[in-house]
């Protein structure tokens, strides 16, 4: 529950942070057509249709939304196979994931050439990263304790400043959620916590707790947006934000994973994949310090909610 409210509440921050101070980038946009929604009737009608898309159009399109509703669907009803059956999906699941791997390790060199010319010639906005973050320390200092001390009924900031000290600046350095589990292990051995939870929650949380993700979608899509002159009312930002959030989850614990995510959230204003793909270029590029404080915030999080949640119980008690 504290880690999908945390992120939730990021991408919300981050929401607000680009409608304070609206950032743009340079776009090629000049051969594509932008559809842009009427409001949010229009954007909750899009995104119903997408949910309930075809699933080979969804494939051939490229329909993200689309793609994952029948992912769930597919997988539900995959409980039901035989034990063979299992076995062989497992099978095609590695090897598409090794196929994917394969081609992430690649994507950076395509999407920069996607974008290279654009950067040559005016370069990144500093604006952009700044507010990218400022909103993360926003996140880790204001929003995160004040949801801590909700819980914990007492002063937040020592267990806070542990986290960012001890699992935040690793996690810095590291850039993988993955790759900061054994850190964050020993952290919460230290803290005196359960085994039992924290056995379960540190690895699920580099998963699925994902605030920093959540404001990096959220910013670079607003940023497009503005770029685009495509006009956003808070209940269109409200629905980026939970589809944001419920992204962030999917967003995997490797460096630049949230990235990948940007052209979901771009589908629900009419963004074509070819100008999303340039804002996720965008974001590899800024990536350097963009995603090691983004690391940082996932990861420190983890343990802080961890803590936290034990906390809270053992005050009930």
């Amino acid at each position: 529950f504290l880690y999908l409210v945390g992120t939730f509440a990021a991408a919300l921050i981050a929401v607000l942070a680009s409608f304070i101070v609206p950032v743009e980038i340079t776009l090629n946009s000049a051969n594509t057509e932008i559809t842009p929604p009427d409001g949010i009737g229009q954007v909750l009608s899009n995104l119903l249709l997408k949910l309930v898309d075809n699933p080979v159009n969804a494939l051939v399109t490229a329909n993200y939304i689309g793609i994952l509703s029948w992912a769930v669907v597919f997988g539900i009803a995959m409980r039901e196979a035989s034990k063979n059956s299992k076995e062989l999906l497992n099978t095609i699941a590695d090897v598409t994931s090794k196929i994917v791997e394969w081609i992430i390790n690649l994507a950076p060199f395509g999407i920069l050439g996607l974008v290279f010319k654009t950067i040559s010639d005016k370069g990144i906005g500093r604006i952009l990263l700044a507010l990218l973050v400022t909103t993360m320390f926003f996140v880790a200092l204001v929003v995160n304790p004040l949801i801590a001390f909700l819980f914990m009924k007492r002063n937040p900031y020592p267990l806070v400043w542990k986290c960012l000290r001890v699992s935040g600046v690793t996690a810095f350095f590291t850039r993988s959620s993955a790759a900061n589990i054994p850190v964050n292990m020993k952290l919460c051995h230290d803290l005196g916590l359960d085994p039992d939870t924290y056995s379960v929650s540190i690895p699920l949380g580099s998963t699925i707790n994902m605030a920093g993700a959540a404001i990096t979608i959220n910013v670079l899509t607003l940023a497009a947006v503005n770029t685009l002159g495509i006009p956003v009312d808070f209940a269109t930002a409200f629905v980026l934000s939970v589809v944001a959030a419920i992204s962030a989850c999917g967003a995997s614990g490797i460096a630049g994973g949230s990235l990948l995510l940007i052209p979901v959230a771009c589908s629900l204003f009419g963004i074509s994949n070819d100008i999303a793909m340039q804002v996720v270029g965008v974001g590899f590029v800024i990536g350097v310090i963009q995603d090691s404080c983004e690391t940082a915030l996932n990861s420190s999080t983890d343990v802080l909610f961890t803590a936290v949640a034990e906390y809270a119980a053992a005050r009930k008690k």
